[in-house]
C-alpha cells in the first residue's frame, strides 16, 4: 500500500505503534464491555432454549455505541502511552535533534486522531442509531418468542407487570388446561380468568392464547358487585402483554440526525429538549477525540526529559480527560433542562481543542 504522501518514514514509524496499540487497547476494552453487558441476555437465552445464534446477534448489535463511546479514550490512552514511552527511549530527543518541531513530531497522532474522530461521525451519525433501532426490535421479537416458553406447569408467571397467568398442564403442541390468569391493565377494574382449556398460538404479531369454555370476573368499580362473564372462546395476546419496552415510544438515540435536528410539533416540550440535544451530542462528541489526543500531545511533548516520563504532566492529562468527560455529561443534562444552555455542549467540545493546539504551538523542545 503507498504511502501517506504527506508522512515521512519517521511519521509511520510512529503511527505505525500509535495505530496497532489503538487496535488492541480498543478491541479489548469493546470485548470487555460486551462481557459484562452480555451476561443479562444469557440467563433468558439459555434458561428458553433460544439459539446461540440469537444471543450473539443480539449482543453485537451492541457494539457500534461501545466502539463510538470508549473510542476517544482509548485515542487518548494509547497517544499519551506511545509518546511517553518514545520520550522515555529518548527516541524524542533524537527525532529533535534531527529539526523536528513538536507539532511535526505531534504529526502521526493528529493523523490517527483525525481518522478516528472521522470514525467516529461514521459511527454517531449512521451506524449506532441504526444498530440500536434494530436491536430494540429484535429484543421485543425475542420477548414476544420467550413469552411462549414462559407458561409453565403449576407456576405462577408474570407474562408483564399487570398479567399473571397460571397453567396447571401444558402438551408439547401447545395445549394448555386449568387456566387461571389475572388482568391488571386496568388497574381500577382487575380481571380474573379462568378457562378449562386453551391452546398457545404463535402469529405475526407474537404468542396469542385462546381460551375455551371459561368465565371473566371483576369487580365493578361503580357498584362493588361481582361481574362474571362465561364465554365459549376468547384470546389473549402475550405479545401485547409482553409490549413493555418494546419499539412503541421512538427514542432519541435510534432517531436519524435530521429527526432529531426538527423533531414532531406534538411532543412534549421535554421529550423534544432530549432530541435537540442527543442532535448537538452526536454533532460534537466525535470531536471529542481531537481534543483528548492534543492533552496527551501537550503532556507528552512538554517538560523536560526525564527517564521514566514526567509522571506529574501524565497524571495532570488523565484527570484533564477525565473532568472534561464528566463536564461534558454534566453539559448535556443541563442542556436537556435549559435549552438556552445548548451552546456550552459546543463549547465543551472545540476549547479544549484549541487551547491545547495552541499549548503545543507555544512550548518549545525541551532539553535534553
Amino acid at each position: 500500500m503507498q504511502a501517506l504522501p504527506f508522512l515521512h518514514r519517521l511519521d509511520r514509524y510512529v503511527l505505525s505503534q500509535l495505530a496497532l496499540a489503538l487496535a488492541l487497547v480498543t478491541t479489548g476494552l469493546v470485548a470487555l464491555i460486551w462481557l459484562t453487558q452480555s451476561l443479562r441476555f444469557i440467563q433468558i437465552i439459555v434458561s428458553h432454549g433460544l439459539s446461540p445464534f440469537v444471543f450473539v446477534k443480539l449482543t453485537a448489535l451492541l457494539v457500534p455505541s461501545f466502539l463510538s463511546t470508549i473510542l476517544p479514550i482509548t485515542c487518548f490512552i494509547v497517544v499519551l502511552f506511545i509518546y511517553v514511552r518514545l520520550s522515555g527511549d529518548r527516541e524524542l530527543t533524537i527525532m529533535r535533534g534531527i529539526g523536528l518541531s513538536d507539532l511535526k513530531l505531534a504529526r502521526p497522532a493528529l493523523a490517527l486522531a483525525l481518522a478516528v474522530t472521522l470514525l467516529g461521525y461514521g459511527l454517531s451519525l449512521g451506524v449506532v442509531p441504526a444498530t440500536l433501532s434494530t436491536f430494540r426490535t429484535y429484543q421485543y421479537e425475542i420477548r414476544n418468542q420467550i413469552a411462549a416458553f414462559l407458561l409453565e406447569p403449576g407456576v405462577f408467571t408474570p407474562v408483564s407487570a399487570n398479567i399473571m397467568v397460571y397453567v396447571q398442564s401444558r402438551d408439547p403442541a401447545g395445549g394448555l388446561k386449568g387456566i387461571i390468569i389475572e388482568d391488571n391493565r386496568d388497574p381500577n377494574a382487575p380481571a380474573t380468568i379462568l378457562a378449562r382449556t386453551g391452546e398457545l398460538i404463535t402469529t405475526a404479531q407474537g404468542p396469542v392464547v385462546v381460551l375455551e369454555n371459561g368465565s371473566r370476573e371483576q369487580i365493578d368499580p361503580k357498584t362493588g358487585q361481582l361481574d362474571m362473564l362465561t364465554f365459549e372462546r376468547n384470546t389473549l395476546s402475550l405479545a401485547q402483554a409482553a409490549r413493555a419496552g418494546g419499539p412503541v415510544d421512538n427514542d432519541a438515540a435510534e432517531e436519524p440526525l435530521g429527526a432529531l435536528l426538527h423533531p414532531p410539533a406534538t411532543m412534549e416540550a421535554g421529550d423534544r429538549a432530549k432530541w435537540i440535544v442527543e442532535a448537538q451530542r452526536r454533532l460534537t462528541a466525535p470531536l471529542s477525540t481531537l481534543g483528548y489526543t492534543l492533552v496527551a500531545l501537550v503532556a507528552a511533548l512538554g517538560g523536560t526529559f526525564r527517564r521514566h516520563g514526567g509522571i506529574t504532566r501524565i497524571i495532570g492529562a488523565v484527570v484533564i480527560v477525565t473532568a472534561l468527560v464528566a463536564l461534558g455529561l454534566g453539559v448535556n443534562n443541563l442542556a436537556a433542562r435549559n435549552l438556552a444552555l445548548l451552546p456550552l455542549i459546543w463549547v465543551w467540545a472545540v476549547i479544549p481543542v484549541l487551547v491545547s493546539l495552541y499549548l503545543l504551538l507555544r512550548q518549545g523542545a525541551p532539553r535534553a
